[in-house]
């Protein structure tokens, strides 16, 4: 088949929008109409001889090549649609109708740039699938893995940061971080760091590639020099100022970022911004609802569900579990000689002391007032929880340095043991209440003068406890 048409048709092809190509049953451009520069970047006489599937963005390539087998069995198409490498490194989306001539061994069809439609279809979804995960997202590392999933689709974002900026204390987080095995280095958290500490201060995009680097700053050229990526950052902007930033990396060859790509990610990031900052409000309220604010504890209703989960577990193990209940004794004369302010750094204190105490599989709680429980999970004999007991009564009575002064106080402890002591969470609580305040009742502190506790010459023993 001679493939350079008749003069006349020849200037009707040149003037067409959409490009005509034909291709060989190896896959190589033979013709090409003028319009493929306009579309693909490439002079009609660069694309000749090229084969088509290399100018396919990598992640289409396999299906292509599907729908080109498919084309050459006789079965033509008129709505293909795939992404194809532009000369300057920008993707665009071609709609594709073709068909095979089987005289001819040849493929003929018709490209069309459907870009700014699928990139309007893509920003419609893209918005409401990040507004959907603001409201499905268990927590904020899947809100993040879910934008990083929807901004994929968007841009090429193999590489992917997300850095929330706390402004009370002018620190710079990285709650999601993927990057490339071998990009982890110091050098490159320092790069995303400052790029992003930038992007955040100014409140501005940025589009960097290795030949714009001259305006940035000097620690950005010296990290950036010599990779060849290109990098695009934006900040997440919201009515409550700049809270963090977006930064994606390109590989050096794959597509580049244009100033296309950096507005509509800046679009998209305000409304990442606003779910980032609903997840946060309600990781807030839900902390709120299982934690004590003045300890950080578990709260009563944290701990009923982490005892009910853990006697389940224990049943089905046929294991055993212990409950401590703890009571200060004279607390309240604490708070009647210094203050509420120093009970409540009394109270922090001892929940930092309780939690040094344990495992980490293990759960500390605050009750109320004065009063904490810890659960112990999986222990082997009863004499393990005797023993966290006499731990507990070692550490929390060493000094504390409370308002300037050197308090010692002691505490009550009662023990409950799974399965002697009961099977159900209330029995076990119960239990370990009354033998804590058995143990109140037949021990004696005293407060003294010098605004400290002191342990009587003689105690009841805890051993009491454990019966």
């Amino acid at each position: 088949m001679d493939t350079k048409p008749y003069p006349p048709l020849a200037r009707f092809i040149d003037q067409l929008l959409d490009a005509i190509c034909v291709v060989d049953g190896e896959g190589r451009f033979i013709f090409v109409s003028a319009a493929c520069e306009r579309i693909f970047g490439y002079t009609p006489k660069e694309m000749v001889g090229k084969a088509m599937l290399e100018m396919v963005v990598p992640e289409d390539r396999a299906r292509t090549l599907q729908a080109a087998n498919e084309i050459m069995s006789g079965h033509p198409t008129r709505d293909f649609e795939n992404r194809y490498m532009r000369k300057d490194g920008q993707v665009v989306h071609i709609m594709w109708s073709a068909r095979w001539s089987e005289a001819d061994q040849l493929r003929i069809a018709v490209a069309r740039d459907i870009t700014e439609r699928k990139q309007a279809q893509s920003m419609q979804a893209a918005l409401y699938a990040i507004s959907e995960a603001a409201h499905t997202a268990e927590d904020l590392l899947s809100l993040f893995q879910l934008i990083h999933q929807i901004i994929g689709q968007l841009l090429p974002a193999t590489n992917f940061f997300v850095a929330i900026h706390d402004e009370s204390n002018d620190k710079l987080s990285f709650p999601y971080y993927k990057g490339d095995h071998d990009e982890a280095s110091e050098q490159q958290q320092t790069f995303v760091s400052t790029l992003c500490a930038e992007v955040i201060r100014s409140r501005q995009p940025l589009l960097l590639r290795p030949e714009s680097l001259a305006g940035l700053p000097e620690q950005l050229r010296s990290v950036h020099a010599g990779n060849g990526a290109c990098w695009l950052a934006v900040p997440l902007n919201s009515h409550n100022g700049t809270i963090g930033a977006l930064a994606l990396k390109s590989n050096p060859t794959g597509a580049r970022y244009t100033e296309k790509d950096k507005e509509l990610l800046q679009f998209v990031s305000t409304q990442v911004a606003t779910a980032i900052e609903r997840k946060q409000l309600h990781a807030r309220l839900e902390h709120m609802a299982q934690y004590d604010g003045l300890t950080g504890l578990p709260n009563r209703g944290l701990l009923h569900d982490r005892l009910k989960m853990s006697l389940a577990r224990t049943r089905r193990e046929q294991g055993q579990m212990s409950l401590l209940y703890l009571d200060l004794n004279n607390f309240k004369q604490v708070n009647d000689s210094l203050g509420h302010a120093a009970g409540d750094a009394l109270l922090q204190e001892v929940a930092n002391r309780l939690k040094q105490c344990v495992r980490d599989l293990d759960t500390v709680a605050r009750m109320g007032g004065d009063e904490f429980v810890v659960l112990l999970e999986n222990i082997q004999l009863p004499e393990h929880a005797s023993n966290v007991a006499k731990k507990i009564r070692s550490v929390i009575s060493q000094p504390m340095k409370i308002e300037d002064c050197s308090l010692c106080i002691l505490p009550s402890i009662g023990i409950a043991l799974y399965p002697d002591h009961g099977d159900e969470a209330q029995q076990l609580l119960r239990h370990a209440d009354q033998a804590m305040y058995f143990e109140k009742k037949n021990s004696e502190n005293y407060f003294s003068n010098q605004g400290s506790f002191r342990q009587p010459r003689s105690t009841v023993s805890s051993n009491r406890t454990f019966d």
